[in-house]
């Protein structure tokens, strides 16, 4: 059997491993991306969906990730304007909790650790006479508002992956690595797609970025090294009907030390979460617990005026973060940096991933790639700063003129499915509509606005293969089907 060789092999289809092969493909090397499932179909899809510098993280030093974090929310800004956008936070001061002056610190380094350009700064305020404090329980008097940043986390997967391939990447899903063997000069990895077929590559250098299963992978690649340094936290979300107004989140204090984030989510809905929970493969897939379900709804009841139990939640969602365990007692204060095991000692080097978070994931791929430079003498320089992530191309027009010009270039399109596709697909929405002159032209209406065209096109060019790709990471238009059956 002939291998193709390749310069670099990365596994695992995540937010890590596609942004490393995007960037590494950017830079001239021959790569190969291989996810056995889906694109972000574990960890990538199931986040609280921010791009944000993590207030929290202050309080246990970190401040290198709060400002590489903060630098990065303006750079996601301006790379994908379509799937990225400012979002303002507010946070009640609860009096039994962290003090007024402690959180207006936090706010301050918050705001100056970074240079920051498009989002406004922090504010004082009062939550008896703004709009954003009359959903709010009565002893809330005082608060601060202040900015980070939403994203759809699978859609920035998926355009990292059609950015790669389209400067030459090899993106293989529903591929599995069955065997790995290291040799001096290169590794010798044999696969096998979803349909049995079986195939071999060889490749001057392997990332292991497969997130949750990255001990998985050390162990196929026959190595010991840091294997009993990966945590595994489980983070579980509720989605409710939307019980508050406005485009503003809200994050909220909690008694055991964690905070909770309150989100307008696709439109009609409110996005709950996060919990921090220990998680092991045995406890099977991950899903929320009764407990956590409580835990969530508790936290909201002690804040708002409304009233909420699970079996109000019309979707649930969790994900296991693959951490780098620092030996903290408690998963809520486990690092969220990512750190790197570079493996040089037996031959061709293998560099794995452990950590990191969506908002950090382009500076992880920099600093990847600068791990393997040596390997490398030729690579070009770091190139993704200024770059845009397909259909973020149109900059200085910003969103709701880009909303409106589709509007008006395709005036039979509901406005409905013109706001949302030009959010999911930004400039490339055109090669969706192709020639199209009417609803009819775009295919049969599969419901909440679904159409053959968006299939053909999620399948042609996004990777989607199942009903599961497109509704629930692709479009979210499961979670809109759902509630029209209701």
């Amino acid at each position: 059997m002939t291998e193709t060789l390749y310069d670099l092999l990365v596994v695992g289809g995540g937010i890590n491993g596609v942004g490393i092969a995007r960037d590494a493909a950017g830079r001239g090397l021959r790569v190969c991306l291989v996810e056995r499932n889906d694109l972000g179909s574990a960890t990538s899809s199931a986040s609280s969906k921010l791009v944000h510098g993590g207030l929290r993280y202050l309080e246990s030093y970190e401040f290198r990730l709060v400002r590489e974090s903060l630098g990065e929310r303006e750079t996601l800004l301006r790379m994908a304007p379509h799937i990225v956008r400012p979002m303002r936070f507010v946070l009640p001061v609860e009096k039994t909790m962290r003090p007024a002056w402690m959180l207006r610190a936090g706010l301050f380094l918050y705001d100056h650790l970074a240079p920051r350009a498009l989002l406004p700064a922090t504010r004082r305020v009062d939550l008896r006479t703004m709009a954003q404090g009359t959903m709010l329980d009565g002893r809330f008097k005082t608060g601060f508002e202040y900015s980070d940043c939403w994203v759809d986390d699978a859609r920035l997967v998926v355009l990292n992956a059609i950015d790669a391939r389209e400067r030459g990447a090899d993106i293989r899903t529903r591929t599995e690595c069955m065997s790995v063997q290291r040799n001096q000069t290169d590794w010798l990895v044999d696969l096998k797609g979803a349909d049995g077929t079986t195939s071999s590559v060889r490749s001057r250098a392997l990332v292991n970025a497969a997130g949750p299963w990255v001990e998985e992978m050390l162990g196929r690649m026959g190595s010991r090294r840091n294997a009993s340094r990966v945590r595994l936290v489980k983070g579980s979300h509720l989605i409710f009907p939307r019980f508050f107004a406005g485009e503003h989140a809200y994050i909220l204090q909690t008694s055991d030390g964690r905070v909770v984030f309150a989100i307008p989510y696709e439109g009609d809905f409110t996005l709950v979460g996060t919990t921090e929970m220990g998680w092991e493969p045995a406890d099977g897939p991950p899903a929320i617990s009764q407990a956590e379900s409580d835990y969530l709804c508790s936290v909201i009841n002690a804040t708002f005026k409304t009233r909420l139990s699970p079996s109000d939640a019309v979707w649930s969602y969790a994900g296991v973060r693959p951490l780098y365990d620092d030996n903290q007692a408690s998963a809520t204060v486990v690092t969220r940096d990512y750190v790197f095991d570079l493996d040089e000692s037996e031959g061709a080097p293998a560099l794995s991933v452990f950590g990191g978070k969506l908002t950090t994931y382009r500076c992880l791929a920099e600093s990847a790639l600068d791990k393997l430079k040596p390997w490398f003498p030729n690579l070009a320089p770091a190139w993704t700063t200024g770059s845009h992530l397909p259909g973020g191309d149109f900059a200085p027009l910003g969103l709701a003129a880009l909303t409106d010009d589709h509007s008006k270039r395709w005036p039979w399109l509901p406005h409905r499915s013109v706001a949302r596709m030009t959010i999911a697909y930004g400039t490339r929405l055109e090669r969706l509509i192709g020639t199209a002159n009417g609803l009819s032209d775009l295919g049969q209406d599969h419901g909440a606005g679904l159409t053959d065209a968006e299939i053909a096109y999620l399948k042609a060019e996004e990777f989607a293969r199942t009903a599961e790709d497109i509704l629930w990471r692709r479009s979210k238009l499961g979670l809109h089907g759902a509630m029209l059956l209701d």
